[in-house]
């Protein structure tokens, strides 16, 4: 069987979390041939610690290498949708990290643009991208690792079974920030938290109407509209009285908390929730509410191993959890978290597609869907109300 060889965009904590996946991969030889990063010193660093044979000058130089077959883009968001189209361009398939693009503007007054005009950005993006894979025969690999969890696999089991139909769905991730300097503007990042964590459950829950559509008519349930609301709390008289050292609070132009609403073909609706502002560890969660059952899902939470610890500083640098604040009293260290959250099962899903030419179970489309709920959601936020899909489509193309 053909070795897929893999070139790496990006040196940095996700590239991370990608290589040690890849080396989880069975049945089908994989190699990450290749990096490119934003500084050769930074990824002759990561091609020494991973044993990647070569480190390309820039990712045009990547892309003209014959032998690699797909790109893994773990580059800031913004470049995105240009690194997307060169590969797609050049005949490589696209592994592309969440989000699959955005809207960014030009300027770093980007955060106060009209919604509306990003939104049409960020739909304009996404189009291009899949345009790009569809005229150039390349598969698009969405990497949203949360469908892949063990407990969402198993929650869509229960659901396949039980043959009930889904009410609501609550999702969420939370945590207490980012510490990336690019996260706190958005003329980088293309929103705040829900750009960079709620993409996460938004494509969660567009998944599982999905595969509940898929099951009961053959066909997804698309989603009819969002209504929602952003803020940032740490930005709040409330918080500038008692500053909190456990809280980033360093955003510039973006949101630290968001709320959205969605209301799917079917009536039936979804809570998306995703802020920076939470303490004591990260919130990945999944509730399903279905007329014969309910399936609650806790992707980051585990009692495996539980340990004390009197002081912080006992348990050294051995890791324990993300986003944790402290390492002093009882904590529960993870034992795998990537594969708690998908991680090994997505680049598994993502080789074998490239290899056996079929399509991924997260792909491009969905990566488009995301960007449709997330900028729809921010223009709901700024209007006060509810947006309805197919009537802001429809007016945009008039």
């Amino acid at each position: 069987m053909k070795k897929v060889k893999i070139g790496m965009v990006g040196a940095g904590f996700v590239s991370k979390i990608h290589m040690d996946a890849y080396e989880k991969v069975i049945g089908i030889p994989v190699e990450v041939a290749g990096i490119v990063s934003g500084t050769r010193a930074k990824a002759e660093a990561f091609a020494e610690d991973y044993g990647i044979k070569r480190v390309y000058k820039d990712y045009r130089e990547m892309l003209d290498d014959k032998e690699i077959d797909a790109v893994d883009i773990c580059a800031p968001n913004r470049v995105h949708k240009q690194l997307c189209v060169d590969a797609a361009d050049a005949g490589k398939h696209i592994i592309c990290e969440k989000p699959l693009t955005g809207a960014f503007g030009d300027v770093r007054e980007a955060g106060r643009l009209p919604r509306i005009d990003m939104y049409k950005e960020a739909m304009e993006s996404a189009d291009s991208i899949l345009a790009a894979s569809k005229r150039n025969n390349v598969k698009v690999c969405y990497a949203e690792d949360f469908i892949y969890a063990p407990p969402v696999l198993k929650a869509k089991r229960l659901l396949k079974q039980s043959g009930g139909a889904v009410l609501e769905i609550r999702s969420e991730e939370s945590h207490s920030g980012s510490h990336a300097a690019y996260s706190r503007r958005w003329d980088l990042a293309g929103g705040g938290s829900l750009t960079r964590l709620g993409s996460h459950p938004m494509g969660l829950v567009l998944h599982i109407k999905h595969f509940e559509g898929q099951l009961r008519d053959g066909k997804p349930v698309g989603l009819k509209s969002v209504m929602a609301d952003v803020g940032n709390l740490t930005h709040t008289e409330a918080f500038k009285r008692n500053p909190g050292r456990w809280l980033v609070s360093e955003w510039e132009d973006v949101e630290d908390w968001s709320t959205v609403i969605l209301t799917f073909e079917d009536g039936t609706k979804a809570l998306v929730l995703s802020n920076d502002t939470t303490m004591g560890g990260i919130v990945n969660t999944l509730e399903v509410y279905t007329t014969n059952s309910v399936i609650k899902c806790n992707m980051a939470a585990n009692d495996t191993v539980r340990a004390y610890a009197p002081e912080n500083e006992i348990f050294g640098d051995e890791y324990i959890s993300e986003k944790i604040q402290t390492k002093a009293g009882w904590t529960f260290p993870s034992p795998d978290e990537d594969w708690m959250r998908g991680y090994p099962q997505e680049m598994q899903d993502f080789v074998e597609a490239i290899s056996l030419g079929r399509d991924p179970v997260s792909d491009g489309e969905l990566g488009k869907q995301v960007v449709r709920a997330m900028y729809a959601a921010y223009l709901s936020a700024e209007q006060g109300r509810r947006i309805d899909l197919a009537e802001l489509d429809s007016g945009i193309k008039a």
